[in-house]
C-alpha cells in the first residue's frame, strides 16, 4: 500500500484525485484548510462560529465510491442548493417534515441505506435545535438563500460533535464510505484576510478569491475575527499592516494530519488557488516540521498551468518560491528546499486557446534548490487543466525510481 498525502483546495486537484484513486494499492489523504467563507459557507460560519465545510465537501464528493447503492442520491445531495430568496420558515417546515419522518425524502432525495437516512435525520434535527437557540441569541435568522444542503448537514454534524470540525469531516467520510480521507489542517476557527501590493485590503477569504486585480497579494493573515472596515479605513496602510501582524494567529495541525504526513510515501503539493487554498495550509504550525521529519517520502510540487486572479503574471518559479516562503512560516527551523520539495513539475505544453499560461525561466528554476521536471502535463482535450491520469502515472513512476534510490 502506497500512502499519498495531497495538499489541495476544493477543486485544485479535481483531475488528480480521481486518477490516483483509480490506481490499485493507493491510500489517499487530502489535507485542506477550511477558511472558505463565501456564499452559504460564510453564512453558516458567521452563524455557528465554525470553520467552512465548502472545500472539504468538494473533495469528499470526488471520493464518493461509484458502487455505493445510494451513489446517485448522495450526488444529488451534494449538488442541491436552495434557490436564491428561499423563505426561512418554509425551509424549516420542510426540514422538520423529514426529521419527524412525515417524509422519507430530504428535498425529494431518498436513500436505500436506512443508516444513511437515520444519520442525516440526526444531523438535520441537531441543526434545527441549534437554529432555534442561536437565532434569538444573535437577533437574526439563518438565511437559506443559495444554501448548499450538504453545508447544512455539515453544520448539524458539527453541533452534534460538540464543535469538533475534524470529527465532523471523519463522520461524513465513514457515512458515505469514501475511497479516500479528507482532513482539515486544523480545528481552529480563524478568518483569512490579505493585503495586496497596491495597498488594497482584502477583508475575507471570499474577497481574496473573487476580487479581480492585476496587483499581487503581498501577504495573508489569520485573525480571530474579521477586521472592521470602517475603523481600518481611518488608519494608514503602514498601521494596518502592523495591526495585522500583531493580530495574526498561528494555528497548529491536528494529530491526525501530523500522522498522515509522517506516514506518507508520497507528498503532493497540488495546483490551485494559492493565497486562499494552499498558502494558508502551508503556514500551519507543525505541518512543515512533519514534512521535513518524513525522510522517506517523495515530495512533489505541481505548478499551475494558468494564472488566476490571486496570482496575476506569476511564473512557475513564483509559485514554487511562494510555497517555500509560506512553508517556512510554519516552522522555527532553518530548512533546506529539498527537505520539503523533491521535484517540481512544470508544464511546457502551451495550446493556442489560452493567453494566461504560467511561463517559466529555466535559469531561475535551477536556482530554487529542488529537482525540476519540465514536461507536457496539460490535458489536450481541456486546455488549461492538468491531465490527471498523466500526472498520476508520472508521479507513481518517479516514486518507484525514488524508492529504489532510497533503499
Amino acid at each position: 500500500m502506497v500512502n499519498i498525502v495531497t495538499f489541495n483546495g476544493g477543486r485544485g486537484a479535481k483531475n488528480l484525485i480521481p486518477a490516483l484513486l483509480n490506481k490499485d494499492g493507493i491510500n489517499l489523504t487530502s489535507i485542506v484548510n477550511a477558511y472558505d467563507d463565501g456564499k452559504s459557507t460564510g453564512e453558516l460560519r458567521s452563524f455557528f462560529k465554525m470553520l467552512g465545510p465548502s472545500d472539504i465537501r468538494k473533495v469528499q464528493e470526488a471520493m464518493l465510491p461509484f458502487d455505493l447503492p445510494d451513489y446517485k442520491a448522495i450526488l444529488k445531495l451534494y449538488d442541491f442548493r436552495y434557490p436564491v430568496g428561499s423563505v426561512h420558515d418554509e425551509i424549516i417546515k420542510r426540514l422538520k417534515e423529514f426529521v419527524n419522518s412525515k417524509t422519507d425524502k430530504l428535498e425529494g432525495i431518498g436513500f436505500e441505506d436506512k443508516a444513511i437516512e437515520h444519520s442525516i435525520r440526526v444531523c438535520i434535527s441537531t441543526l434545527i435545535d441549534g437554529i432555534k437557540l442561536v437565532e434569538p441569541a444573535e437577533g437574526k435568522q439563518l438565511s437559506f438563500s443559495d444554501c448548499s444542503i450538504m453545508n447544512l448537514i455539515y453544520a448539524g454534524a458539527y453541533l452534534y460533535f460538540g464543535g469538533d470540525f475534524e470529527e465532523t469531516t471523519i463522520f461524513i467520510d465513514k457515512l458515505f464510505k469514501l475511497n479516500g480521507t479528507v482532513l482539515p489542517t486544523n480545528n481552529e476557527d480563524k478568518k483569512l484576510v490579505a493585503i495586496r501590493e497596491d495597498g488594497t485590503i482584502l477583508y475575507s477569504e471570499a474577497e481574496i478569491v473573487e476580487l479581480r486585480s492585476n496587483s499581487r497579494i503581498k501577504k495573508i493573515y489569520l485573525l480571530d475575527e474579521y477586521p472592521d472596515r470602517n475603523k481600518l479605513s481611518k488608519m494608514s496602510l503602514s498601521d494596518v499592516e502592523k495591526y495585522f501582524e500583531i493580530m495574526n494567529r498561528q494555528v497548529g495541525i491536528t494529530p491526525r494530519v501530523e500522522r498522515s504526513i509522517r506516514d506518507a510515501d508520497i507528498i503532493i503539493y497540488s495546483p490551485g488557488t494559492q493565497h486562499s487554498s494552499l498558502y494558508p495550509s502551508y503556514m500551519t504550525k507543525g505541518l512543515t516540521d512533519a514534512v521535513v521529519a518524513n525522510k522517506k517520502a517523495l515530495k512533489i510540487f505541481i505548478t499551475n498551468i494558468g494564472e488566476d486572479y490571486e496570482t496575476p503574471s506569476y511564473t512557475a518559479q513564483d509559485f514554487i518560491n511562494g510555497a517555500i516562503r509560506y512553508l517556512r512560516i510554519g516552522t522555527q527551523f532553518n530548512i533546506k528546499v529539498r527537505d520539503i520539495i523533491s521535484y517540481a513539475l512544470v508544464n511546457n505544453r502551451f495550446s493556442t486557446n489560452l493567453e494566461n499560461y504560467v511561463k517559466y525561466d529555466s535559469v531561475e528554476l535551477d536556482k530554487i534548490g529542488c529537482g525540476i521536471i519540465v514536461d507536457a502535463f496539460e490535458d489536450e482535450i481541456s486546455p488549461g487543466k492538468h491531465d490527471g491520469k498523466k500526472l498520476a502515472d508520472f508521479i507513481i513512476s518517479v516514486y518507484k525510481d525514488f524508492s529504489k534510490l532510497k533503499q
